[in-house]
């Protein structure tokens, strides 16, 4: 399967992290693809088999799969996680764990079939770079500077950073702190804090570069690999060995 990461456009960059495309024209056989907590909100349009679905993700805590059949194409573009509530005006919280389906808001409606009738995959994603640009028009400017602020510090820190520090910082209490991650965020600091960590560990085990799962572990902070095992089960439903013997191709 191609799979490619790539960094936005400049003009949507201040509101996407990243994007991710995956495609195939024809799977061999019926095929799971996980979507495991990586502290990004996204919109991901997907088309496989006879099917397709261009959907809003809010944070993502307990793991996805994802059932590839036939021709498969997922786009996905994670948005930094205040621009949520930004360009939706939704409380982020509701939206944990959960999905919407773009087509039944008014702003999205009719641009899964743009994305569906378009030819070839750089006309989907110039649809898509286009989309987030409207959204940004009339919306960023809602976003909430400290969570912009303070969520971007943890993920650049990898999770391994003083919640209380960023607080004191921001001058406001721990109350407040907490209810601006639920609103703006989806959860709270203390679990974003522990999704970051979790993803950069996450990745330096897709890497597939380490001699010994204790080098990650202790590398990313974990006590022991025992709790870092516990982690992984929590985000992924399966231990280390489970994932990388089951998901080969990702």
């Amino acid at each position: 399967m191609f799979t490619q990461v790539m960094p936005p456009p400049p003009p949507i960059a201040d509101y996407i992290s990243h994007k991710i495309v995956l495609e195939e024209s024809h799977l061999p056989h019926d095929l799971i693809i996980p979507f495991i907590a990586n502290s990004y909100p996204g919109i991901i349009f997907q088309s496989t088999g006879d099917k397709e679905d261009l959907l809003l993700y809010g944070q993502t805590v307990l793991p996805i799969d994802f059932y590839a059949t036939g021709r498969v194409t997922i786009i996905a573009y994670f948005l930094y996680p205040p621009m949520l509530k930004a360009f939706f005006g939704i409380d982020a919280k509701e939206w944990t764990d959960k999905q919407l389906d773009l087509d039944l808001l008014p702003s999205s409606r009719g641009f899964k079939e743009q994305l569906s009738n378009a030819l070839t995959l750089e006309t989907r994603m110039q649809l898509m770079d286009n989309y987030i640009l409207r959204l940004a028009g009339t919306a960023f400017r809602d976003a909430n500077a400290s969570l912009v602020y303070s969520t971007r510090r943890i993920q650049k820190a990898k999770g391994l950073i003083s919640l209380k520090e960023l607080q004191q910082e921001l001058c406001v209490t721990e109350r407040t702190f907490q209810r601006l991650f639920e609103a703006h965020v989806g959860v709270t600091p203390k679990m974003f804090r522990k999704i970051c960590q979790f993803d950069a560990a996450f990745q330096r085990l897709n890497q597939r570069s380490f001699t010994r799962l204790a080098d990650i572990s202790y590398e990313h902070d974990y006590a022991d690999p025992s709790h870092f095992i516990r982690v992984f089960r929590e985000f992924t439903g399966r231990s280390p060995r489970e994932y990388l013997k089951g998901y080969p191709d990702f």
